[in-house]
């Protein structure tokens, strides 16, 4: 069943008004006919068993069958912070990240980032990565689109995590899956997350120093991993809690 997500004022007592871009994609992409089955999503994360009846050029109208079907969501928000990576690295951890159910993705701009992004291409960054959220949530599922912000500074970032329950600094320079052991096991559904991920580069000292006033410093085990590789695991291991308890 394939998945589209709405705002509210889209959504009626009996039917639900689709626009935009997924018109063009329901009608000559998946050429799909009234009377198929569809799930519409708003961005509170009300979900909706809808079949579709009438398919124009400009609105696809789909009646409400159901509403409230089970949410796909996490318990917990999870707030991905990820040092900006090279190449396509990103787009990996966007596309991963909203499949394992992140909430929201903040790219952060480190000091060993090799990539350095200007306000101009920060622009065109976000709204690409914003896209390929919305596609990993309609591929996955889920009941809400994963908002990606813009890229912040380390201090910004650091000062934004802190605002969450729970706060996580993966790091290779710390011994011992002890602490990550337990700091898991304190995940609670309800509970907001934070995770910072550092760049190819690492942390620097500073950064490191830094993110230690307030959020915990763990391990990911002994073997380095890629800072694509991080975050999944991260976001994999969270999932795993959460979803068992």
């Amino acid at each position: 069943m394939y998945q589209f997500f709405v705002a509210d004022s889209q959504i009626g007592r009996e039917f639900i008004t689709i626009t935009g871009a997924d018109v063009n994609h329901i009608k000559n992409a998946l050429r799909m006919k009234p009377g198929e089955k569809i799930r519409i999503s708003n961005q509170n994360g009300t979900d909706y068993f809808c079949e579709i009846t009438e398919i124009t050029d400009s609105f696809v109208q789909a009646d409400i069958l159901k509403e409230d079907a089970p949410s796909t969501e996490l318990p917990s928000k999870i707030y991905l912070f990820q040092g900006i990576p090279k190449g396509d690295r990103m787009e990996t951890v966007i596309e991963k990240a909203v499949e394992l159910g992140v909430y929201e993705i903040i790219p952060v701009a480190m000091q060993y980032c090799v990539v350095k992004l200007d306000a101009k291409k920060r622009a065109s960054k976000a709204l690409r990565w914003q896209k390929l959220a919305e596609a990993a949530a309609k591929q996955s599922k889920r009941s809400m689109v994963p908002k990606i912000r813009p890229v912040m500074e380390f201090r910004e970032a650091v000062a934004y995590a802190s605002g969450c329950d729970i706060r996580l600094v993966p790091y290779e320079n710390k011994d011992g899956m002890a602490a990550t052991r337990a700091a898991l096991s304190a995940v609670m559904p309800g509970s907001s997350i934070s995770v910072m991920i550092g760049p190819e580069g690492g942390f620097s000292e500073a950064e490191i120093a830094l993110a230690a006033k307030s959020m915990q410093v763990i391990s990911l085990g002994k073997r380095i991993l890629r800072t694509d590789t991080a975050g999944i695991a991260m976001m994999s291991m969270l999932m795993l809690e959460l979803e068992m308890r």
